[in-house]
């Protein structure tokens, strides 16, 4: 059976959003007082917001923006309707002040995004309610990295987390699709270290029968590097990458063909609402972090703190949803800062979402005729 892409035949970036209720509210509610930090009706707090700054990619990773739908002829955002990087500052602002501690950039690729390190420097200067710097982080592929890497740091990037899909240069260019090679990335992880944008995390998106046998090279590869090497289940994002279950190697396989190399030992979660569950493995007296994402075979839902900006503004509260929140026109409104974060906070009081969950009871699609929101869209 040939495992084909489906095209998208709505373009969700334009779909209307749901109900805007809890905006709407904010905007006709009194503006006096703080809004407290709010928790979801799971009882989740808010506490990661994730923004893409472009939806555009230089690669065309199967798993995420396949040639077959992603074309020459694919039209992008024009520019004039992504967030300005004041717009952006703004709304992370009132992230922040409901509680938001880490902001992680993404895309697409964020290191097209022309002067991005202009927007960095910006968030750099946010603080917590209590007065504390944010984990400013960005999620990268790697292929501009070793040049960007320096001036990155000086605008106050903290961390950044490298996208490689393998060592093998065959196996690499072929998830890529666009040629690019291994060494380049390797010399942009490089790149980075020297910078101090650390610790580094490396993502590994793992295919059965594409590229799992690359698992226990890239573990050897990193072993005592001090990179934290990250193994991701591959998943149901979007509607365009034809993602069957039987491409996915759940994360306990994979644990076991690590473990026929190296000593396992596991490790607490860092942080609540961490995705990774976390492991140390090692070797002839190296030692490294690895994590496993298990979205598809171990669902994290139940402590899922994370909120993600659309590059064009749209708010969206789960990786897998299939509608957002138009944050944009309410910041090219009249709407206070106030009421901003009365709506982000409306918004994130209202949020009910578990697909992941969901999924194993075979539940959770979106309703007939709508598509989950695309990955390059809101990023990882």
């Amino acid at each position: 059976m040939v495992n084909k892409p489906v095209i998208p035949i709505v373009d969700l970036r334009q779909s209307e959003s749901s109900p805007r209720s809890a905006i709407s509210a904010a905007l006709a509610a009194p503006t006096s007082g703080e809004v407290g930090p709010p928790h979801d009706l799971l009882g989740r707090p808010l506490r990661d917001l994730r923004i893409s700054v472009t939806d555009r990619c230089n690669f065309r990773c199967s798993y995420c923006m396949p040639k077959q739908v992603f074309d020459k002829h694919y039209e992008f955002l024009p520019h004039s309707e992504l967030l300005s990087f004041e717009e952006i500052t703004r709304l992370a602002r009132s992230f922040v002040a409901l509680g938001v501690e880490k902001i992680r950039l993404t895309g697409g690729e964020p290191l097209l995004r022309k002067h991005v390190d202009r927007l960095i420097a910006l968030l750099a200067e946010l603080r917590t309610p209590a007065g504390r710097p944010l984990d400013l982080t960005l999620t990268t592929n790697g292929s501009l990295l070793e040049r960007m890497a320096e001036r990155l740091k000086q605008a106050g990037l903290r961390r950044v987390t490298v996208s490689l899909d393998g060592l093998d240069d065959a196996i690499f260019q072929r998830m890529n699709d666009v040629g690019f090679p291994v060494a380049s990335v390797l010399a942009g992880i490089a790149a980075a270290q020297a910078a101090g944008l650390g610790p580094i995390k490396v993502n590994m998106v793992v295919k059965k029968g594409v590229n799992d046998s690359q698992i226990l090279p890239m573990a050897q590869h990193f072993l005592g590097s001090g990179v934290q090497l990250r193994f991701i289940e591959y998943m149901d994002v979007g509607a365009s990458n034809g993602w069957r279950m039987d491409e996915v190697l759940p994360s306990a396989q994979l644990l076991e063909r690590l473990g026929e190399q190296f000593d396992l030992q596991p490790l607490s979660a860092s942080a609540p609402g961490e995705t990774a569950q976390r492991w140390r493995i090692s070797r002839q007296g190296l030692s490294s972090e690895i994590g496993l994402i298990s979205s598809v075979s171990r669902a994290f839902c139940s402590d899922c703190n994370r909120a993600r900006l659309s590059t064009e503004g749209k708010l969206y509260t789960c990786l897998f949803a299939h509608r957002g929140q138009d944050l944009r026109s309410l910041l090219r409104s009249p709407a206070t800062d106030a009421q901003i974060e009365a709506a982000v906070a409306g918004l994130w009081s209202q949020r009910s979402d578990r697909y992941s969950q969901l999924r194993s009871q075979g539940l959770g699609e979106p309703p007939a005729g709508e598509r989950r929101i695309e990955m390059h869209y809101i990023g990882g």
